[in-house]
């Protein structure tokens, strides 16, 4: 079953806190559950929980009685490394071993609490491991740092999957795994089958890729194991709505994971706090727009005179039918 005939919402959870005096007066502390009975009341139907961060102030019982309560499936964990300020030079490539390990044993208890609630994911997004300076890195001891913790992960629990989501930089100037290609270069030298790539649109505008050929060259050599729609200007992660700025190319990153038979979940990792907007009326918005973007893509899959324009290069022809396509 292909993601488009069981579509499946996810959102950034936190982005739920915005409004709360307002949506919660007189509450003082939101809580995980909280966020997540808000989430459903957008129509999100699928959920990722950060760790630690989502498991503070509740426990693994309340989580699976929230989640069967909304409706919400757990869909895995993302770790969050953030939260700790041992890792500010890095977590997988910090310079010191026992930070280093600090942060696998955290993972670890990531991957637990996730076998648990029975999910089947987990995310590391390394935000916090790369370079500021010239003559900062020992560039190939960060790299074997990362690939032999990456590995001790992915060895843990091999029944759950391991998604790596590149960025090109923030918080750091510069990621140890900026793009798909270097993503992927890891994986194989990792060499591991329950490793994959979890795509970010903005992350891929970002790093000047075009999502759908980057979506092809990860599943031609790993595979695809998440994918966060949003939009922005490919100047920064500015976590806009979905096809707000690039509307087309989104349509074709559909496309293209039809064509690859893409199953999992589509995570909306948006950030309405960035203008303040309402995140139920936001993520709402979202979900319209994604499937009207998706019986797009999927009408474009079966007509067959885009596959001959396509195939011809004709982007003149394959235009007119994509502009037709969105306004029927």
């Amino acid at each position: 079953m292909t993601f488009e005939e069981n579509r499946r919402f996810a959102a950034r959870l936190n982005a739920f806190k915005l409004g709360a005096r307002n949506y919660w007066p007189g509450k003082n502390t939101i809580t995980t559950v909280d966020l997540l009975k808000r989430a459903a009341s957008a129509g999100l139907s699928a959920t990722d929980l950060n760790y630690p961060d989502h498991f503070d102030d509740v426990s693994i019982k309340d989580l699976k009685q929230v989640l069967n309560d909304t409706g919400i499936m757990l869909n895995g964990n993302a770790m969050r490394y953030y939260s700790n300020p041992n890792f500010k030079l890095g977590a997988f490539t910090h310079p010191d071993k026992a930070i280093r390990t600090l942060a696998i044993d955290e993972t670890k208890r990531g991957l637990d609490s996730l076998a648990e609630l029975n999910g089947k994911i987990m995310t590391l997004w390394m935000g916090q491991d790369g370079m500021d300076y010239s003559f900062q890195a020992e560039y190939k001891v960060l790299w074997n740092n990362t690939i032999e913790a990456m590995a001790e992960v992915a060895d843990y629990i091999p029944e759950i999957k391991i998604g790596l989501e590149y960025k090109p930089n923030e918080p750091r100037a510069f990621s140890l795994m900026p793009d798909a290609a270097t993503t992927l270069l890891a994986i194989k030298e990792i060499g591991r089958q329950n490793l994959g790539v979890v795509l970010d649109f903005a992350h891929a505008l970002y790093a000047d890729e075009m999502p759908a050929f980057a979506a092809n060259l990860i599943d031609r050599h790993s595979q695809i194991l998440g994918v966060h729609l949003n939009d922005g200007y490919g100047k920064w992660d500015n976590g806009l709505m979905v096809g707000s700025v690039h509307p087309i190319q989104t349509i074709e990153l559909l496309f293209e994971l039809l064509q690859l038979n893409y199953n999992g979940v589509i995570y909306f990792d948006t950030f309405p706090d960035h203008s303040g907007l309402d995140p139920v009326s936001e993520a709402r918005t979202n979900i319209s727009t994604v499937n009207k973007l998706i019986d797009v893509a999927k009408s474009l899959l079966s007509n067959e005179e885009m596959a001959a324009a396509i195939k011809k290069q004709d982007a003149p022809t394959s235009m007119k039918i994509v502009q037709a396509a969105l306004s029927s």
